[in-house]
């Protein structure tokens, strides 16, 4: 990779590693549901504007696949991160997002788009064997609440790889910029209305309205916008590997910074799930998968 793409890694590693710490936060004032809904829209009114006034030309297409993708790979995943990260901590929810490479190869491999190689069926069996330590043997007791962020942690990844790989098969002909602007504003509308169960818990305050506007900005509008660079210009494997860089920051952030624990067979879970995600994205000299 050029020395632009590295900062460009480096950073997208670094913004979304510590954006667990900012979901923690903005889901204590807004809620999950809030959480998600507000931030979602607000990256797509940034990118809009960004878009505006760089007189960047849209053409978004038909409306039906950026709904499906905003329903998946926006409010599904963010759902699901949202519901989990207060429940299970920074360092867990980190893990499993690591592991949406592995769910992604099995619904492309299902779907015909992706050609699973050996190595990739012992990556995909390495990563579920890591994700069975990270929840079978947890440094906390096994209460509701442990299931219930496991669950949706679960829920999250399934929904990213989901959407990632309809996005693939019906979007191809749509910008990353379109895709982008409409996958957020149709997650954020599709969520907006459970605000009626889920309502705000409380009057948010100064500092919680900055933190949701950093989540937004940076997390999520201008973040996806390096990704999708990153992904047309050193590939979509080299792009999805941020994913492990990720984890490795979120899991260092929850540990020095939040005081959070990992068991020794949950961190052994962590490393084997980054090791087949390795032989899944072909990352391992000599196990490179075919294109389809």
């Amino acid at each position: 990779m050029h020395r632009r793409q590295v900062v460009d890694y480096l950073v997208l590693a670094g913004v979304w590693g510590a954006s667990f710490v900012l979901v923690l936060r903005v889901v204590q004032a807004f809620g999950w549901v809030g959480a998600v809904a507000f931030r979602a829209l607000t990256a797509s009114v940034i990118l809009t504007l960004i878009a505006v006034v760089t007189r960047r030309r849209l053409a978004f297409g038909s409306w039906r696949p950026l709904a499906v993708v905003g329903a998946t790979t926006v409010a599904g995943q963010l759902v699901g991160l949202s519901v989990a990260t207060p429940l299970i901590g920074t360092a867990m929810a980190a893990i499993f997002v690591a592991a949406i490479p592995l769910f992604s190869m099995v619904i492309g491999q299902l779907w015909g788009i992706e050609r699973i190689t050996a190595g990739g069926r012992a990556g995909l069996v390495l990563g579920f064997l890591g994700v069975v330590l990270l929840v079978g043997f947890p440094a906390v007791p096994v209460t509701g609440r442990f299931v219930l962020g496991c669950a949706a942690s679960l829920l999250s990844a399934m929904s990213a790889a989901l959407g990632s790989n309809y996005a693939r098969r019906h979007l191809q002909a749509v910008g990353s910029w379109e895709q982008t602007i409409g996958a957020f504003f149709f997650g954020g509308t599709l969520t907006l209305p459970l605000l009626l169960v889920v309502p705000v818990p409380r009057a948010p305050a100064l500092p919680d309205y900055l933190n949701l506007a950093v989540l937004a900005a940076m997390c999520s509008a201008l973040a996806y916008v390096l990704y999708f660079r990153l992904i047309a210009e050193a590939g979509a494997t080299i792009a999805i590997s941020v994913e492990f860089l990720v984890t490795v920051v979120a899991v260092g952030i929850g540990a020095l910074l939040l005081g959070e624990r990992l068991s020794p067979a949950q961190l052994v879970g962590g490393a084997v799930i980054i090791t087949g995600c390795s032989l899944v994205l072909g990352l391992v000299p000599g196990r490179r998968r075919p294109a389809p």
